[in-house]
């Protein structure tokens, strides 16, 4: 706790959280292209460095490379943990559930865990022998804390033909959430993953469907975008 209220003491890296807050993902470049631009903070890259080291060495950011970029993401686990510590006791939703772990069954888990982290973007979570297979889950770095997805071996016979017969009707095991769907096809796209649907209109919603190499199809989903919001279907004119 003291780690981060020492960072959070430092306006600049104040300012960083406020940028990664308004758009999470940035690179040191763009970061250090912000502050200049939008709030006239004469600093260097070394300075921007220096100053995320900080910031994530107390837990309030997480890197992700992709190639030779860090990417770098908010993390606002410990506040949530300062707002506890005064928080009345009061068992508010002690007895309410939440979703802790979801999952989808693979064919290969070491294969799942290469394209769910690879390709998909997810970071590692927990890798624990289980006898012939792991207890492997990967989570999004938007939210290392989060709810777990569970790569989940189909080794019994009534999993294996769930999963064919989700994907021979075309159906997705599961939907994941993305803020842009037409960058996040392109970027996918760019990696070399197979989508079976395009980017498509489906109500106030855009979906695309991927094919996870592992035996399912996947769903990811966004808002249609406001300007693109007045026809019926969310469409947009060509």
């Amino acid at each position: 706790m003291v780690d981060v209220f020492a960072a959070l003491a430092d306006p600049t890296r104040r300012l960083l959280l406020d940028e990664l807050a308004a758009r999470d993902g940035q690179a040191l470049f763009e970061l250090c292209t912000r502050l200049i631009t939008r709030h006239g903070v004469a600093i260097t890259r070394q300075g921007v460095s220096h100053h995320l080291g900080v910031l994530e060495e107390a837990g309030l950011l997480a890197v992700q490379r992709e190639g030779r970029t860090k990417l770098h993401f908010l993390r606002t686990d410990e506040l949530d943990l300062i707002g506890q510590r005064w928080k009345p006791n009061r068992d508010r939703g002690a007895g309410v559930l939440k979703i802790n772990v979801t999952s989808v069954f693979v064919d290969d888990q070491d294969k799942a865990l290469a394209f769910y982290t690879d390709k998909l973007g997810f970071l590692p979570k927990n890798d624990v022998p289980t006898g012939e297979y792991r207890w492997l889950t990967v989570v999004s770095p938007s939210d290392p804390d989060g709810v777990e997805l569970l790569l989940e071996p189909n080794a019994h016979e009534a999993a294996k033909a769930y999963q064919r017969a989700l994907v021979e009707d075309g159906i997705p095991a599961t939907s994941f959430a993305v803020e842009n769907l037409e960058k996040a096809h392109a970027d996918l796209a760019a990696k070399g993953v197979t989508f079976v649907q395009p980017p498509t209109a489906m109500g106030p919603m855009m979906t695309a469907v991927l094919d996870d190499t592992c035996g399912n199809l996947i769903m990811i989903a966004a808002p249609v975008p406001a300007s693109d919001a007045g026809s019926p279907r969310g469409d947009s004119e060509s």
